[in-house]
């Protein structure tokens, strides 16, 4: 739902499927303890006053703290948001999903293009500016924030 409106998307590929669950099994084995990954769950953008229509996303993955699994995640308890882009949504995912989660104050942002080769772009919160975007790894993606992973991003698709 956004803005009060529903939003319809179609179903994505059997490809973007397996990408988000190899995402998923990749980053359940590094998380530190007080953090679990979760595979297309509502969140709560925070973005519109109480009472008025809200703006609810449902990325391909959220990492939260342990403590908050709910029904309706918050924006403010979100540590990392991915997307894996499809054909119907690479515009959604590029710019409006991008514009609204930096404005929710969610700190890391993935977007992984099944465009071969695969990559992961890897984005932080840069304050007002938005998301500041590293260069796409296609290969193997090493982080320290939000904690130590290893993703490999050429296998995402095997």
């Amino acid at each position: 739902m956004l803005e009060g409106r529903l939003m319809a998307c179609p179903n994505p590929l059997a490809t973007h499927n397996v990408a988000a669950m190899n995402l998923v099994v990749q980053l359940s084995g590094q998380l530190p303890d007080e953090l679990e990954v979760i595979h297309a769950l509502d969140v709560n953008l925070e973005l519109a006053p109480p009472g008025q229509p809200g703006f609810v996303r449902r990325p391909d993955l959220i990492v939260v703290r342990r403590s908050r699994r709910s029904s309706l995640v918050t924006a403010s308890e979100v540590v990392l948001v991915a997307e894996v882009l499809s054909p119907g949504s690479r515009y959604t995912d590029r710019r409006a999903k991008r514009a609204e989660y930096a404005d929710a104050g969610i700190p890391f942002y993935w977007m992984i293009d099944l465009d071969k080769p695969v990559s992961l772009a890897a984005m932080r919160l840069a304050g007002e500016f938005g998301y500041q975007e590293a260069p796409a790894e296609t290969r193997i993606y090493e982080a320290v924030e939000p904690f130590p992973l290893k993703i490999q991003v050429d296998r995402l698709t095997d």
